[in-house]
């Protein structure tokens, strides 16, 4: 619930930034009535999200204030702290006619509104506020590389070096929040998925290195917590670590295939669904991992629905335990107490 009311208040606060860099094209226009509205709505936007942003922030600063957060907002930032700071601004270049040095000038000012509009569009495929807040940071950042060897060569390539410092040091935290979900190795998952025939296993295949997997894993855990029971079951395994799995369930770990993360459901230790698919080329056909896809590519409810009224026990290999499809006219065989317990992440 934090995250899905930060997640709102964050993008209604990103779109209201956005408004407010796209105001100076309507400078250009004669409409008077065109630019009362515009800035209007982006002020009134930019208050809301402020509001909610600080109403919410007791729930939310366990997310925010942490170092690589802190430090990615401060590089995004960096130029115009430099451009606006009393102090600091008064020694640099400008291009602009009154000669004031502590005002973008209108070639920055491009800059800044191609970057919201490249931002905008990156997001609109987002389903995370990590992969919001992601796109921003970096496209901030190049936007930054650009107007500092615009500005001074010296500057520009101070800041790269920080930004390939931060690369090589600071990492995205890992999503450590609620799941219910089971954490294969190589030698687990094989007897996991063949352990009760009767159990329906969703597992996503990951790399940490990967951005994608990073951003999927808070919605791969809510759906562990609202649709995991004795019949249906989340797992994991690292692909990255794991190459051998990866290759003997088809799933490339090359960052050109795109295959990281995917999804794969078995029944009864078969394969019988992926997502996403994989064309002739082997490469990953484009597909967005949000909630709603998957719940409705995956068939979720009806599976849920059927799986819940499994009771513990232990499946018979080779028989048709498929809950999707439940065999109405086999005896209810004795069930054998039988409790797994969830193993933790793989550190």
């Amino acid at each position: 619930m934090r995250r899905q009311v930060f997640y709102v208040t964050f993008i209604h606060f990103e779109q209201s930034l956005v408004e407010l860099l796209l105001l100076p094209l309507s400078l250009s226009s004669n409409s008077f009535l065109s630019l009362l509205s515009v800035a209007c709505c982006a002020n009134m936007g930019l208050i809301t999200g402020v509001i909610a942003f600080f109403y919410h922030l007791p729930q939310i600063y366990k997310w925010l204030f942490k170092p690589y957060y802190i430090l990615s907002t401060l590089m995004s930032t960096a130029f115009l702290i430099l451009r606006k700071c009393p102090g600091l601004c008064e020694n640099l270049n400008t291009e602009r006619e009154d000669r004031n040095p502590c005002d973008f000038d209108w070639r920055e000012v491009e800059i800044l509104m191609f970057l919201s509009a490249i931002v905008m569009m990156k997001n609109r495929r987002a389903i995370t506020i990590e992969q919001h807040a992601g796109n921003l940071f970096m496209f901030s950042k190049v936007a930054n590389v650009i107007l500092f060897f615009r500005l001074d060569i010296r500057l520009g390539i101070l800041y790269f070096l920080l930004c390939i410092a931060f690369v090589m040091t600071c990492k995205p935290p890992l999503y450590m929040g609620p799941e219910y979900i089971k954490y294969f190795s190589e030698k687990t998952i094989d007897e996991e998925l063949n352990h009760d025939t009767r159990v329906t296993w969703i597992v996503e295949f990951y790399a940490n290195w990967a951005p994608e997997c990073q951003s999927f894993a808070p919605v791969f855990a809510d759906l562990s917590l609202k649709y995991n029971c004795t019949g249906l079951r989340f797992g994991k395994i690292d692909a990255g670590r794991y190459g051998e799995v990866a290759q003997r369930y088809k799933v490339s770990t090359s960052p050109l295939a795109k295959q990281l993360p995917s999804l794969v459901l078995f029944q009864s230790g078969r394969e019988v669904m992926r997502r996403p698919m994989v064309d002739i080329k082997f490469r990953a056909v484009s597909w967005t991992f949000s909630e709603e896809n998957i719940i409705r590519e995956f068939n979720l409810n009806e599976l849920f629905e059927a799986s819940k009224k499994i009771k513990k026990g232990r499946g018979v290999k080779g028989e048709d335990q498929n809950p999707s499809l439940p065999d109405e006219g086999s005896e209810e065989r004795q069930p054998v107490p039988d409790t797994p317990a969830e193993s933790k992440k793989d550190q």
